[in-house]
């Protein structure tokens, strides 16, 4: 294993740079995934990363030893206690910490399986909430809109909780290029005049727009619309957290298709 000691070395004001900030992030080709669960995560299914770095106290742990004995012994890097907390964006984490390239892909020809449209959701936590959930629905195309909070941002990574490594996350990506590709039904949740979710048929593929928290979908994929649907809530409220709508879309059709699955 290879030890920095110091703030001046340069592999460390790079990692300072790249979890310190988002523009940066963008830039960088690559990410900082911290935490035990994100690194195995990303272990199991993406293979090695450049680097993975781990404070000396992290090391006394039984999930930080595990994590690292997976990965090459020159790929190891350890820091103080100190210096990693100038690293960290998690309060009271452990100290683990992988440096990987990001799982960039080119955009598809053609879309003619279910997938999701975030159109200028800007709130990275509910990004990477949704991502969660089409991960667990088992959708692979996640198309991200000028305007959405950026995927590869820590915030998102940690809401996303691995989904990342599941999906396919195309980045600003815009309306009309995207429309163009698509062969299947647009779907938005609308609260006016929609048909309730729960009595429409979602048992094919679809593509599910869920737009910014304020504004909703932009009038661009609101043309483009198949089917509005509403997700009733007797309780009154007038609206859903934007990935909370996500999830009760995403997992409706799941319980259709299921369904339709079993009647066979």
């Amino acid at each position: 294993m290879k030890a920095i000691t110091s703030r001046d070395n340069p592999l460390y004001k790079r990692l300072k740079a790249l979890a310190g900030s988002t523009h940066q992030q963008r830039r960088s080709a690559q990410a900082l995934l911290e935490g035990f669960h994100l690194a195995s995560a990303y272990l199991d299914v993406a293979g090695h990363p450049e680097l993975c770095v781990v404070t000396e106290g992290a090391l006394r742990h039984d999930e930080a030893q595990a994590i690292v004995s997976r990965i090459e012994e020159q790929r190891i890097v350890t820091l103080p206690d100190a210096l990693f907390g100038q690293l960290s964006n998690v309060v009271h984490g452990i100290g683990i910490l992988l440096l990987v390239d990001k799982l960039d892909m080119a955009l598809p020809e053609t879309v003619s399986q279910s997938c999701l449209v975030l159109d200028g959701v800007q709130d990275a936590g509910n990004v990477g909430s949704i991502l969660r959930s089409a991960a667990a629905a088992g959708i692979q195309y996640v198309f991200c809109a000028p305007g959405t909070a950026y995927a590869w941002s820590s915030k998102v990574l940690r809401s996303g909780m691995g989904a990342h490594f599941l999906l396919q996350i195309h980045k600003d990506v815009e309306a009309q290029t995207l429309i163009e590709r698509l062969q299947v039904p647009v779907v938005i949740t609308d609260s006016h005049g929609a048909e309730a979710i729960y009595d429409c048929d979602l048992n094919r593929p679809l593509a599910w727009v869920f737009g910014n928290e304020g504004v909703g979908v932009s009038q661009i994929w609101r043309d483009a619309v198949s089917m509005r649907v509403t997700i009733p809530q007797p309780g009154g409220m007038e609206s859903l957290n934007v990935a909370a709508a996500a999830a009760v879309c995403v997992f409706e059709q799941c319980r259709q298709q299921r369904g339709a699955a079993a009647r066979k």
